[in-house]
C-alpha cells in the first residue's frame, strides 16, 4: 500500500511539473524557451519576450498553483470540521463575505481601498468575519444540512447587499468589479508575489499544528473531545486558516467556486485514506494541477471565446458534486 502511494504521489508530481510548464508555453505569443531561461536568469527589461514571462506568464502560473492548492485544502479544512462533504469555502459563504468586502472597498471611492493592500485587506477582513459567523451557528446547531442552509443564506444575504451597490456604483467601478467576480489569474502581478507567497506559506505553516487534531475530527467530533483535542480552539484555528487562504485568493484572483467543494472528494476517491498528513499533499498537488489545466485551457480558447474562470470551474465541479451527492444518497 505504501509503495503503491509513493509511486501516485510520483505519478502526480511529474503530472503538476509537466502541466505548470505546459502552462508557462500555453499563451498566444510563441517564445523561445531561451527566452524563459533568460527571463529568470539574466533578465533585460528592454526585451518584450522577457517582459511577458516575467511580468505575465510566471506569475499567472504561480496564481493559478496557489489558488488551487490553497482552495482544494480549505475545502479539505471545511469538510473535516464539519464531518461534511459538502462543505467548503465557497458553499458557507466564506468567499461571498470576502466579495461583500472587496465590493465595499471598491465603491468607497477611497483611494487605499483601491490599493491592492486595501483590496487584500478588505477581502481577509470579509472571509475572517463570515468565518466567524458560521463558527457561532456552528456551536448552535447540531445538524450539518442546517448549517450548509445557512452558509448558502449567508451567500444569498451577501449577494443581494453586493447588487445594491452596483446598483448605486459608477460605470467605471461596476465595470471593475463585473470582471474581478468572473474570476481571473492574469491580473497578479510580479511584484505582488512577494505577499502573496508569504502569505501562503504563513497559512500553510499553520497545518503542521493541526493534523493530529484533523485526523481525530474524523472519528467523530465527541471521540477527538476524548482524545484531548480542544474543539473550540480547534474550530478557531480552522476557520482562521481557512479565511486566510479564501481571502488571499478572493483579493488576487476573484471568486473561483467548486475547487474547495470538488478536489478534496477527488482526492479522498484517488488515495483512499482519512490520514490528513496525506490529504494535504494531496490536495496541494492535484488543487494545482487542476487549475493549472483549466487556465491553459482557457487561454488557448482565447482567440475563439473568452472564458471566465469562475465559470468554467462551476461548469466542471457542479456535475462531479452531483455525482458525491447521488452516490452518498445510495
Amino acid at each position: 500500500m505504501l509503495k503503491n502511494r509513493s509511486i501516485l504521489y510520483l505519478a502526480l508530481i511529474t503530472l503538476l511539473v509537466v502541466v505548470a510548464i505546459l502552462h508557462l508555453f500555453s499563451g498566444q505569443i510563441s517564445i523561445a524557451f531561451s527566452d524563459y531561461l533568460n527571463a529568470l536568469w539574466n533578465y533585460d527589461p528592454n526585451d518584450t519576450e522577457q517582459i511577458i514571462v516575467r511580468e505575465l506568464r510566471f506569475p499567472r502560473m504561480v496564481a493559478a498553483t496557489i489558488a488551487g492548492s490553497g482552495l482544494a485544502i480549505s475545502g479539505m479544512l471545511m469538510q473535516t470540521l464539519f464531518n461534511n462533504p459538502l462543505a467548503g469555502p465557497y458553499v458557507l459563504g466564506i468567499n461571498s463575505g470576502s466579495s461583500l468586502f472587496v465590493a465595499l472597498s471598491m465603491f468607497t471611492g477611497f483611494s487605499f481601498f483601491q490599493t491592492n493592500l486595501g483590496i487584500a485587506g478588505a477581502a481577509l477582513t470579509g472571509a475572517f468575519i463570515s468565518g466567524i459567523i458560521i463558527l457561532f451557528f456552528s456551536f448552535k446547531l447540531r445538524s450539518t444540512v442546517s448549517l450548509l442552509l445557512i452558509g448558502l443564506m449567508l451567500g444569498g444575504f451577501t449577494s443581494s447587499i453586493v447588487g445594491i451597490l452596483e446598483m448605486h456604483s459608477g460605470a467605471q467601478d461596476l465595470k471593475s468589479f463585473t470582471l474581478w467576480s468572473m474570476g481571473s489569474l492574469q491580473h497578479v502581478t510580479n511584484s505582488q508575489l512577494p505577499f502573496i507567497l508569504s502569505f501562503f506559506l504563513l497559512s500553510t505553516s499553520l497545518l503542521i499544528f493541526i493534523i493530529k487534531p484533523l485526523n481525530a475530527m474524523v472519528l467523530g467530533e465527541k471521540a477527538a473531545e476524548n482524545l484531548g483535542v480542544n474543539i473550540k480552539r480547534f474550530r478557531l484555528i480552522c476557520i482562521g486558516i481557512t479565511a486566510m487562504y479564501a481571502g488571499l485568493i478572493t483579493a488576487f484572483c476573484g471568486p473561483i467556486a467548486f475547487v474547495g467543494l470538488a478536489i478534496p472528494n477527488l482526492t479522498r476517491i484517488v488515495f483512499k485514506t482519512q490520514n490528513h498528513s496525506h490529504l494535504i499533499l494531496a490536495n496541494f498537488i492535484i488543487g494545482s494541477t487542476f487549475l493549472l489545466i483549466i487556465d491553459s485551457g482557457i487561454q488557448l480558447m482565447e482567440p475563439i471565446i473568452a472564458l471566465p474562470l469562475n465559470a468554467v470551474t462551476s461548469l466542471i465541479g457542479a456535475p462531479f458534486i452531483i455525482y458525491i451527492v447521488i452516490k452518498k444518497l445510495k
